[in-house]
Formats: structure tokens, C-alpha cells, sequence
């Protein structure tokens, strides 16, 4: 299959979690996944969406809900991370585009999710570090958080923090500006 440089699929996935270890018996898992699309010729945010998994090996905590706004009850009506992988390969075509996160947190939490479950990974080997690219192009002394970057660059955090949707719109934002400020130093020609 051939790859696509057309577009790239920003995710940002949100996962059980507790305030101290996860109750025995219990793991972390996903239960949203984010998704934006960026179009790598104009830099614009295509579409947003976001999907909610039904975890299998834990409950939405307290701590989680504050966190996220995510409420078991909601997650209860989401689908199985095989049924969103299925969605990121058909619809977005997630094994044949680049794909990118804030951080290698997410990429890991996928690897290990659909190595443990025996899903069939749904991206391609091609991934973006949002964070880490941010962190070098602006000569930052270590990598900051989401939040943080936007307002270095003097956006507002749009959406609910730690909802799935509106982190991957907004991560969507930095990359966005990261690619369309290196086009601008060398006039939208690559350097000799």
C-alpha cells in the first residue's frame, strides 16, 4: 500500500486511571480515543471526533471522571478498542497516513492495549512526537505539557482538558503551526 503525506492523524487517547496504583485486578485502558485531522498542504484542522471505548479490565474511578469529565455510565455505551481500530483503519486510513501524539505515552498505551487484547495495531510505523518536536524547534530546555505550549504560542485551550476530542483538536493546533512556521523560514522551499 502506498503511504499518504496528504494528511496526518492527530490522536490523543484518554485512559482509566487512579490517583495511587489501579485497584487489584485491574489495568489501565483506553476509553477515548481523539481524533483530528491536519492537512499538510494548508496546515487547517479537518474534522474532529472523538470515540469512546468500553473498557474490559477496569472501572472509571472518581479520580478518572474529575480528571476527564468521563463517567463510567458513559464509557459503558462506547465500543471495543477493535471496533475503534477498525474505524482509524477504514475511515482514516491510519496504517497508510502519518500519525502523531503529544508525548509517546499514547503510542505505547496502543502497542500495549493491542498486543495484550491481539488486535491487529491500527497505525502505520510512521509517528510524530508533537511534544518532543515542539521542545526542539522553539530551543525549549525540556518538553512541556499541551497546555503549556499552546499558551507559548498564544492560543487558548479550546474544549475540555483531558477529553480525547478536544486535546487531539488541540494538539492538531500546535502541529499545525509547527508545520506551517518551518515553511515560512525557507519561503515554502526546502533549503539547499
Amino acid at each position: 500500500m502506498p503511504k499518504k503525506t496528504d494528511r496526518i492523524i492527530v490522536i490523543d487517547i484518554e485512559s482509566t486511571c487512579w490517583q495511587d496504583k489501579p485497584p487489584i485486578g485491574q489495568e489501565s485502558e483506553i476509553i477515548e480515543i481523539g481524533i483530528c485531522t491536519v492537512d499538510v498542504a494548508s496546515g487547517k484542522r479537518l474534522e474532529k471526533e472523538s470515540i469512546l471505548v468500553k473498557p474490559e479490565k477496569s472501572q472509571v474511578s472518581e479520580f478518572c471522571t474529575q480528571l476527564t469529565t468521563l463517567t463510567q455510565a458513559q464509557v459503558e455505551r462506547g465500543i471495543s478498542l477493535k471496533e475503534a481500530c477498525t474505524i482509524l483503519k477504514n475511515k482514516y486510513q491510519s496504517q497508510q497516513r502519518i500519525w502523531a501524539s503529544f508525548g509517546d505515552d499514547d503510542r505505547r498505551q496502543f502497542e500495549k492495549q493491542c498486543q495484550s487484547k491481539k488486535i491487529n495495531y491500527p497505525f502505520g510505523s510512521r509517528h510524530i512526537n508533537v511534544k518532543t518536536l515542539f521542545a526542539v524547534i522553539h530551543a525549549l530546555p525540556n518538553e512541556i505539557g499541551m497546555a503549556e505550549a499552546l499558551e507559548k504560542l498564544n492560543f487558548p485551550l479550546e474544549g475540555t482538558h483531558h477529553r480525547g476530542g478536544d486535546d487531539a483538536w488541540n494538539i492538531a493546533l500546535i502541529l499545525s503551526e509547527l508545520l506551517l512556521k518551518s515553511r515560512g523560514s525557507y519561503g515554502g522551499q526546502c533549503p539547499p
